[in-house]
């Protein structure tokens, strides 16, 4: 895994507001990077059906769990769950207390907006950028081979073969 340069800000952002959302296109990375930069935060994927069962039908309940806050991944698939999240957030004075990731359109739901306005940083993860992808080993690439194969992680990461990752 590599530093991504984003980091820094993500950093700045969790000690400048009381919550941080990272969206951006689908496998650019968010929760692999804010796993990292938060490591000692309990992690939640929303993805989990346990997880997300319990935060609709109880969202108090789920999010007491986490007095000290957490990161909260897919959030998208609970849209309830910011209407709670907005108390938690405006009667607490700790930087940085929730993290949370989803998807680019989560911004586009009307109650997640209205609830987030002002008291959420938003920053928008994409892909890798030249530098980065300069970071996994692959300084000689020409124009055309950065076109065919793109800059998401998981192609330098994992070595994928961009013709069969993308599709899927």
């Amino acid at each position: 895994m590599i530093t991504r340069e984003i980091e820094s800000l993500i950093k700045e952002y969790s000690r400048q507001f009381r919550s941080l959302l990272v969206v951006g296109p689908r496998q650019t990375g968010k929760s692999t990077l804010v796993k990292k930069v938060f490591p000692n935060k309990p992690y939640v994927s929303l993805e989990n059906i346990d997880e997300r069962t319990l935060a609709e039908n109880d969202p108090r309940a789920f999010l007491n769990r986490f007095p000290k806050g957490a990161i909260l991944d897919e959030v998208q698939r609970t849209p309830l769950l910011f209407n709670y999240l907005q108390e938690i957030i405006d009667n607490s004075n700790e930087d940085g207390l929730f993290i949370l990731t989803g998807s680019n359109n989560l911004l586009l739901q009307s109650n997640i907006s209205q609830s987030l306005a002002g008291r959420v940083g938003i920053i928008d993860l994409l892909p890798l950028t030249v530098q980065e992808i300069e970071k996994f080993g692959k300084t000689n690439f020409s124009l055309n081979e950065l076109i065919f194969k793109g800059s998401y992680p998981e192609i330098y990461d994992k070595t994928r073969k961009p013709t069969l990752w993308y599709p899927a």
